[in-house]
């Protein structure tokens, strides 16, 4: 999925700061313009990586979700606010990153990513960006990308910590080379028992947007089988490298992805006539504009 990349002069006036920057210049600008991102999440990680990305002028954007806004969301999703609890993420996102930069073409998936559609949809982009919370999404967005041949800028938060890499970059490491199989669920700690400090997922969001902008402008540098870690608690930060693992299976195909968190909130939610009429004329919304 590509678009013009051919600079306006508004645009050269918009986004003058970064064509400034020697690694840029108009060139580098026109490849930000001509690129196409996919953002998988549009909760606390989507909203800073979808804000920053926007205004730097990627020229297609797409965001995947199929969750509503929470109350509970608004101390870390900080797109959002009061006046959007209930309402379909994506949806919203797109409305207010139209209003930061209404030359970003914004391409929305309201729909939950699963091993049926997960191809379809990366297949369209670039560069994709995880931004989900849960290790099934994780390790289906990784061998889609695989499949694919897709670069991968993955994130991830927990309490006061968050983790940055980039996987199946020309080549390089995957998720499966650094982590075959997914944890136990025993192993992963409740998704509403620990919390998480509202700005971690700003400070990693902002960086997957640093490491989107290096593999576009072809700069060196990337997290490619690098494993970065921040403790902001202690402000303690840790590198550690990986290699590819050449003994892993060939991934040809999509598995079968069982969300093993333990989270209360995979109890089945009921919903009236009404909301069903809600979310249908939801996804009618967001299947017109895909």
């Amino acid at each position: 999925m590509h678009c013009n990349s051919v600079l306006t002069n508004d645009e050269i006036s918009r986004y003058s700061r970064q064509i400034r920057l020697a690694e840029v210049g108009k060139e580098g600008q026109e490849k930000i313009k001509g690129a196409s991102v996919l953002v998988i999440g549009a909760g606390a990680l989507g909203c800073p990586v979808l804000q920053y990305l926007t205004a730097a002028g990627v020229g297609i954007l797409g965001i995947v979700d199929n969750d509503w806004v929470d109350e509970t969301n608004l101390n870390r999703q900080v797109l959002y606010t009061i006046k959007d609890i209930g309402k379909p993420k994506p949806l919203v996102a797109k409305e207010k990153l139209k209003l930061l930069n209404p030359k970003v073409v914004f391409k929305v998936h309201f729909i939950r990513l699963d091993k049926v559609c997960a191809l379809k949809i990366i297949s369209q982009y670039d560069i994709i960006v995880d931004c989900t919370d849960n290790f099934a999404s994780r390790y289906l967005i990784n061998d889609a990308c695989v499949i694919l041949d897709k670069p991968l800028v993955y994130g991830a938060i927990h309490k006061f910590s968050g983790q940055l890499m980039v996987l199946n970059y020309k080549n390089g490491p995957t998720l499966r080379c650094l982590f075959p199989e997914p944890p136990h669920s025993l192993e992963i700690p409740s998704c509403e028992e620990y919390g998480v400090m509202g700005s971690v997922p700003g400070i990693i969001g902002s960086l997957q947007v640093t490491e989107v902008m290096k593999i576009i402008l072809g700069l060196g540098g990337v997290l490619s089988g690098k494993l970065f870690m921040i403790d902001t608690l202690n402000f303690n930060t840790f590198i550690s490298s990986f290699d590819r693992n050449l003994d892993l299976p060939a991934i040809t195909e999509l598995g079968e992805y069982e969300d093993s968190t333990l989270c209360d909130s995979k109890s089945v939610k009921e919903i009236t006539a009404k909301e069903l009429r809600k979310e249908y004329k939801c996804y009618k919304l967001s299947s017109e504009s895909t």
